[in-house]
């Protein structure tokens, strides 16, 4: 299935963006900066400081696309 997250940890790590600029790649970064602020859980902290790294890495990394290029067939008449 993968690492899937809640909307609610989505919308609460993009809004931490935002207002904050001092997150970083490395989780425990986060999880300590995350930890000073008022955080419910501490599962949803950890959950939070996860995806706000995960989401810095993203920005960071350039993203590569491949296309596939279709090889030519030949054409072969039906007759």
């Amino acid at each position: 299935m993968g690492r899937i997250k809640s909307l609610m940890i989505k919308k609460a790590a993009k809004q931490l963006l935002q207002g904050e600029t001092s997150f970083t790649i490395d989780f425990k970064d986060n999880k300590t900066l995350l930890g000073n602020k008022s955080m419910p859980s501490k599962p949803i902290r950890n959950k939070v400081a996860g995806y706000i790294s995960r989401l810095i890495r993203m920005k960071k990394s350039p993203r590569t696309i491949k296309i596939k290029v279709p090889e030519e067939r030949p054409q072969y008449s039906r007759y």
